[in-house]
């Protein structure tokens, strides 16, 4: 089973993605734990994930949690302000799926 945190401002906003995507994710017989968390969380607890996707509104982060992350093993990605704007599930869980290929989960 796949463990992927979103990053965003306060957990608030991701929350109503996360569960489109959970949605979405039995649908396609994909086991997946997905939860969201604003950043000071995040960073309490950063390699507990397999893979951890920034949300848009925290993009300026980015190079600070590549940093936090580095030989960590965890895979990292940005969501598209276009696909969480529009709650894209299906375009995010294939970004999840593309990322857990490359790691090799």
């Amino acid at each position: 089973m796949l463990k992927v945190m979103f990053v965003c401002s306060a957990g608030m906003s991701t929350s109503l993605l996360v569960e489109k995507i959970k949605k979405t994710a039995v649908e396609k017989n994909i086991e997946i734990n997905i939860y969201a968390v604003g950043e000071a969380e995040a960073r309490k607890d950063l390699k507990q994930a397999q893979i951890l996707m920034l949300g848009p509104q925290v993009k300026y982060l980015e190079k600070s949690f590549r940093a936090a992350l580095a030989g960590s093993g965890v895979k990292f990605g940005v969501m598209s302000m276009l696909e969480y704007g529009r709650l894209d599930s299906d375009a995010i869980l294939n970004q999840i799926i593309k990322l857990s290929k490359e790691a090799g989960l």
